[in-house]
C-alpha cells in the first residue's frame, strides 16, 4: 500500500508539472483541446446546423453564445489521475496499457457529454449552466476516473469473487 501511495504520489506531480510547461501547452493540450471543441461541434451538429467551432471555443451562429474549453475541462486532468493509479498499481503492464486506454476513452465520453450539455445549459440558463460547470460536471469527470480505476481493478487476474470459506464441520 505504500509502495501504491509513492508511485501515485510521484507519477501525480510529475505528470501535473509536465502539464503546465510551455512545450506540453503547445504541442499537446491546445491541440488536443482543439480537438475536443472539433469532436464535440460534429456530434451536436447532427441535430443542430447553428454550432461552430473555432480553436478551443464552440458557439451559437445565432445567439453567438459560446463555450470555452479551458485547461481543466478537458477531461486531461482525470486522465492523469487515472494514469497515476494505474500505473502506480502491481499488475501486468498489458493490463495497464489496455486498461488505461479504456479509461482515456471513458473519460473523454463522458467529458463530450460534458461540454455539450453545458453548451445547451449555457442557452438556457446561464444560472444553471455556471452550477453544472463549478459543481457537478467537475465532480463527476472525476468521479468517473474513480470508477475506471474500480472497475480496471475488478478485471486484473485474480481479482474476481473468491470462493466462500469451507463451513467447519460439526462436532
Amino acid at each position: 500500500m505504500l509502495r501504491f501511495f509513492i508511485i501515485f504520489s510521484v507519477l501525480l506531480i510529475g505528470l501535473f508539472t509536465l502539464e503546465i510547461l510551455q512545450p506540453a501547452e503547445k504541442y499537446v493540450i491546445i491541440p488536443f483541446t482543439s480537438l475536443i471543441a472539433d469532436i464535440s461541434v460534429w456530434i451536436v451538429k447532427a441535430f443542430d446546423d447553428n454550432v461552430i467551432a473555432m480553436g478551443n471555443v464552440i458557439r451559437d451562429k445565432a445567439s453567438g453564445f459560446g463555450v470555452r474549453i479551458e485547461r481543466g475541462c478537458n477531461g486531461l486532468e482525470a486522465v492523469i489521475i487515472l494514469f497515476a493509479a494505474i500505473f502506480a498499481f502491481p499488475a501486468p503492464f498489458k493490463h495497464k496499457i489496455i486498461g488505461f486506454i479504456a479509461g482515456f476513452f471513458a473519460i473523454q465520453l463522458l467529458n463530450l457529454v460534458r461540454i455539450i450539455s453545458l453548451y445547451y445549459l449555457g442557452q438556457w440558463n446561464y444560472t444553471a449552466f455556471e452550477w453544472f460547470h463549478l459543481y457537478l460536471w467537475q465532480a463527476l469527470i472525476i468521479l468517473d476516473a474513480l470508477v475506471v480505476w474500480l472497475i480496471w481493478l475488478r478485471t486484473l487476474p485474480g481479482a474476481g469473487p473468491r470462493p466462500p470459506d469451507p463451513e467447519p464441520e460439526a462436532a
